[in-house]
Order: C-alpha cells, then sequence, then structure tokens
C-alpha cells in the first residue's frame, strides 16, 4: 500500500504540472489568435483547473470505476469552498467585486440544482450524461457573453489581463499545450490505478476513495490558483477560480461516468454528500454574493468554512469504518 501512495503523489505531482502548462498554452494561444483576456480567464482557465478531474473521471470510467470519477467531482466541488476558500480566507480576507462573477453565482447554483435533479432516481443515465455534456457548453457560451458585456468596467478583466502570457509564440504555446495534455493522461492513469488498489485493499469503496484523497488532491490547483491570486490582490480570480471550477466539475467532470459507464448512483451520494454540496453552495452564495456591495468573505467565514470541511473528512472517515 505504501507503494500506492507514493505513486499516488507523484500522479498529483504530474497532475499539477501538466494542468498548469495546459493552461498555460492555450491561454497564449488564444490570445494570439484575439480573444479577450477575460473570456480565456472565464473559460479556459476555469476549464483548466478542473482539467484533472475531467482526465481521472475518463480514465476510471473507462476502467470500470466510475464511483471514483463520481465521488471525485461531488468531492472537489465540496473541497474547493470549504477547504480551497477556507484557508485562502484565513489568509487573506477576499473581497468580489466583479458583476461577472455575481451574474455566475446563480448560474452555478442551478447547475448544482438540475445535477441533484438528474440523480435523484439513483441511476445515471447516457442521457443524463448527454444532458450534462451539452450543459457545460451552454454554460461556456453564457458565461462569454456575460463577461462580453462588462469587460470594460469589470475589475476582473484586468486581473485576467495581468495573468495571460502575452509575448509567447503559438510555437511554443502548442508545445506546453500537447505536453500538459500528456502530462495530464499520464498523472490521471497512475493516480486512479493507485487509488483503486487502495480502495481494496483498505476495504472501503471506491467513491469514499474519490470523495477524499482523490477531492483534495485534485483540488490542489484550485488551492494554489486562489491563494496566489488573493496574494497579488486579484481576488476576484480567486473566487472565479472556484465558481468555474466548481461548474466544469459537475456538467464535464460528473457527465463522463454517465456517458461511459452509466448505472447506480451509490445511495451515500445522494443522501449524505450532494446535500452538504449544495448546502455549501448555498453559503458562499450567502456570504460572498455581496447583495448591497462588494462581496467578502472574512477570516470568521473562512474559518467556518474549513471547519465544515473538517467535519465532513470525520463524518466520511466514520462513514467509510461503518460500511
Amino acid at each position: 500500500m505504501l507503494e500506492d501512495f507514493l505513486i499516488i503523489i507523484a500522479g498529483f505531482a504530474i497532475l499539477l504540472w501538466g494542468a498548469d502548462r495546459f493552461v498555460l498554452g492555450a491561454s497564449a494561444i488564444a490570445d494570439n489568435l484575439g480573444i479577450s483576456p477575460l473570456v480565456i480567464g472565464l473559460t479556459i482557465v476555469g476549464f483548466g483547473t478542473s482539467a484533472p478531474e475531467i482526465l481521472i473521471s475518463a480514465v476510471s470510467s473507462f476502467e470500470g470505476n466510475p464511483g471514483l470519477a463520481i465521488g471525485n467531482a461531488i468531492g472537489s466541488n465540496i473541497t474547493n469552498i470549504a477547504m480551497v476558500l477556507g484557508i485562502t480566507a484565513l489568509f487573506i480576507p477576499l473581497s468580489v467585486k466583479s458583476e461577472t462573477l455575481k451574474r455566475e453565482y446563480p448560474i452555478m447554483l442551478a447547475v448544482t440544482l438540475v445535477s441533484q435533479l438528474l440523480l435523484m432516481d439513483g441511476q445515471f443515465s447516457r442521457l443524463d450524461g448527454a444532458i450534462l455534456i451539452t450543459g457545460m457548453f451552454i454554460v461556456i457560451y453564457t458565461i462569454t457573453l456575460l463577461g462580453l458585456r462588462s469587460r470594460k468596467t469589470d475589475p476582473i478583466a484586468q486581473e485576467y489581463d495581468e495573468e495571460i502570457p502575452h509575448d509567447m509564440s503559438t510555437a511554443k504555446a502548442g508545445m506546453w499545450l500537447v505536453g500538459g495534455l500528456l502530462l495530464l493522461l499520464l498523472g490521471s492513469k497512475l493516480l486512479v490505478n493507485s487509488a483503486v488498489s487502495i480502495a481494496t485493499a483498505a476495504g472501503v469503496s471506491d467513491v469514499i476513495i474519490g470523495l477524499t484523497i482523490v477531492a483534495i488532491g485534485t483540488s490542489l490547483p484550485e488551492l494554489a490558483a486562489s491563494v496566489v491570486s488573493a496574494y497579488k490582490n486579484e481576488h476576484d480570480i480567486a473566487i472565479g477560480n472556484i465558481i468555474g471550477s466548481n461548474m466544469f466539475n459537475l456538467l464535464a467532470v460528473l457527465g463522463l461516468p454517465g456517458l461511459i459507464k452509466p448505472g447506480p448512483v451509490p445511495a451515500d451520494i445522494l443522501e449524505r454528500d450532494f446535500p452538504i454540496m449544495i448546502g455549501l453552495t448555498l453559503l458562499l452564495f450567502a456570504i460572498a454574493y455581496g447583495f448591497k456591495g462588494p462581496g467578502r468573505i472574512n477570516r470568521l467565514e473562512g474559518g467556518l468554512l474549513l471547519s465544515i470541511f473538517i467535519g465532513y473528512q470525520v463524518l466520511i472517515y466514520f462513514s467509510g469504518v461503518k460500511s
């Protein structure tokens, strides 16, 4: 089992670097094509930080472990809100001024509720998967329009412009794009195989591994991006990464198992994990939307989010022991 843990650590490292290179290459190519920095930030960057989850979902589903993919999608969303934003706000309280993000909050909530509605019957069909994947393209189109409408006045546009490489050749960007994708494939393959081995040896389901070890590991890009963005005083990006990542997780990461390996949805996911994810999504909306001005997540609220995350991990542990 020790060997599997070491392989998982190596897989996470490869995934982290691969996702970073993938986003760098894709952003540079889009910039060279004249695409708005705000559109690049809202789509490519959001998609890129979910790239590890997407590749793990595809690989695990093709290899007959859709529970790992479903657990990763739900667990990553819980981890993004409770752990990533909790830790980030504890260090640097976050203030949200972007009007684009305010328009994205309701979309994220709607995506969360629709996802639960599709799975409430306990079966994950190819139609459910197709609806979620189609929803991904609709959401990308919608948030692109929202961004274009406010790109001249929205402060997040300037933040994204400062983060995107403007001096990279298309050839070099293409190399990083392809290289990053190959690294993501390699890292996800290593991680999935070792995670399944650990689950088998420990006598727990692959869903539990997906909700915990894999979800935390694949949320590391979001944690790094949010902390660095907050440190640079780019608070809108710090929260925007989480909103974008969570939507991609539910639409792309959760949608793939339905398309590739349809089947029953674990009961615990519907009875325990989905309600917690929805509750955290509503909590984020309540504290960060800013109904009468800029939204804000202060240290107290960051501590609350992190405490919820710790409590959730304890709940998962005892659920695994009991099962």
